[in-house]
């Protein structure tokens, strides 16, 4: 039988991957490139779309090639992509008319506030399952047509086509200005704050009282089905997936059976747990949003904890404070000593995502004495992810009644074990990581692959799943507690730091 192979392009926040996987799911090569960071103001955060888009082409061919295979020889291509990162671009000459505007930017906190009015921050929960928050791609968008010159009348004659980063790549890969397909899957549409998460379609109502015309908008489609082909360098090969990252973590780890969850930690960390065919509303700060959808089948939705930071909070360490010279020289130099010397690191840098939504907390460390050393400092760095993911985890119990038993876990962050065994026992559950970690690419994969019949059904995805290594809980429950609660006093300490938003 001819080997089957598909492949995968992750744009992620900090970098473009490509991965190749056989019909057996394992990986045949990976190529990847980091691409800029732009702060032009404090809270702000930019990418180069045009850059990302650079990127991506070099490490498609560089996966192709570390395989030894012909753009011919894949049968699919998906693509998984950091979520809110908002693109405007124009349609006719197919360059972006402005940096990206990345999830983790806070330039639209003042916005929000406008928009929620006397309703508050749950004014459009109720359609779209999410809080209005800076976050979110829907006022990313409107902000940049409200302050770019002369962009709104553009948009309104057509001129100009809005997506999350899977648009704008899709939109290339299959021959942009020259008939480029302007599409979006469910799961990336459901972050817009735009989309109805009943209908699944562009929401109206929203659309108006964002200021936002439709002309803009992409076409929805599900997360896994032809989209188009390809050309270029990659010509005639299937565009078939689309998933937001996390999202294609979810279907990576073969997290299809409700109360089912897994834990991504990337740039942030995002929990979702399946809750079927049903969106399940949050009163505890968590989001109701989209799994995936197959197809025409029904959708399936998820609740998530968004983390904003915590790989971050690494890079951080090594890049603005210069205490390690590598990310990986963090997991030894916090096992030096048995705990954090009362050390606690919040990294509020652009606010607080799940539970609290809170865009007015700054990053703080507390808990500060002079027995506290960089090597306590760097189990601090570490614990935060940690302790982050616990209050998502209580909150997700809150809202759906369903005790999580094992947390699967991927995401760069997995390869230090010292964080995963905290992980385990603040949490008090066996926490299990799969042989491919890389989930989101291999998520992407599989979907293409089931749109082009790579692979057969759900059955034979989970066939291929494996278990890689497993942390069990140590900690002793008074302990836990008494770590949790300082914790809690630490967040309560970085709220209220940014006054003015404006």
């Amino acid at each position: 039988m001819t080997d089957l192979y598909v492949a995968a392009i992750d744009q992620g926040t900090t970098s473009s991957r490509c991965m190749v996987f056989n019909q057996h799911g394992a990986v045949v090569s990976v190529d990847q490139r980091e691409h800029r960071q732009i702060f032009p103001r404090p809270g702000w955060v930019e990418h180069d779309a045009t850059e990302i888009w650079s990127k991506v082409q070099a490490v498609v061919a560089g996966a192709l090639a570390k395989a030894g295979l012909r753009a011919e020889q894949l049968s699919a291509l998906g693509i998984t992509n950091q979520r809110e990162t908002t693109v405007l671009w124009d349609r006719i000459t197919g360059r972006p008319v402005h940096n990206a505007i990345v999830w983790q930017d806070t330039r639209t906190s003042a916005l929000c506030g406008e928009l929620g009015g006397e309703d508050g921050q749950d004014r459009f929960r109720d359609i779209t399952g999410l809080p209005l928050a800076s976050y979110f791609s829907g006022p990313k968008a409107a902000w940049l047509l409200d302050n770019v010159p002369g962009l709104r009348a553009r948009a309104e004659n057509g001129e100009i086509a809005f997506g999350t980063v899977d648009s704008w790549l899709i939109w290339n890969l299959t021959g942009g200005t020259d008939g480029g397909r302007h599409v979006t899957d469910v799961t990336n549409a459901g972050r817009t704050m735009l989309m109805n998460l009943h209908t699944l379609q562009w929401d109206a109502s929203v659309l108006a009282a964002m200021n936002i015309p439709e002309a803009v908008l992409p076409e929805i489609r599900s997360s896994a089905e032809m989209y188009g082909t390809a050309v270029g360098p990659l010509a005639g090969v299937p565009v078939a997936s689309a998933l937001g990252d996390q999202q294609a973590a979810v279907f990576g780890q073969t997290c299809y059976g409700v109360g089912e969850a897994k834990n991504t930690y990337g740039t942030g960390s995002f929990l979702l747990l399946n809750t079927g065919t049903r969106p399940v509303p949050s009163k505890s700060g968590l989001l109701t949003t989209m799994g995936y959808q197959l197809g025409g089948e029904r959708p399936v939705y998820c609740l998530e904890g968004s983390i904003a930071i915590t790989g971050a909070l690494v890079q951080w360490f090594r890049d603005q404070l210069g205490i390690i010279r590598s990310a990986d020289e963090i997991e030894p130099l916090a096992a030096s000593v048995e705990d954090n010397g009362g050390a606690y690191i919040v990294p509020a840098f652009s606010g607080l995502f799940a539970p609290y939504w809170r865009s007015d907390a700054r990053g703080v460390v507390t808990g500060l004495t002079r027995y506290v050393t960089k090597a306590h400092l760097a189990r601090a760095v570490l614990e935060a992810t940690s302790w982050q993911t616990r209050e998502v985890v209580d909150a997700m119990r809150e809202d759906s009644g369903v005790e999580i038993t094992t947390l699967k876990v991927d995401g760069g962050m997995t390869a230090n074990g010292l964080l995963m065994q905290h992980q385990a026992d603040v949490l008090g559950v066996p926490v299990i990581r799969p042989v491919v970690s890389e989930t989101t690419c291999l998520g992407a994969a599989y979907a293409a692959g089931l749109a082009t019949g790579v692979w057969q059904d759900l059955d034979e995805l989970r066939a291929h799943w494996q278990r890689d290594e497993e942390w069990t809980p140590r900690m002793e429950a008074a302990e836990r507690d008494r770590e949790y609660r300082n914790w809690r006093k630490a967040v309560e300490r970085s709220f209220g730091w940014e006054e003015d938003e404006a």
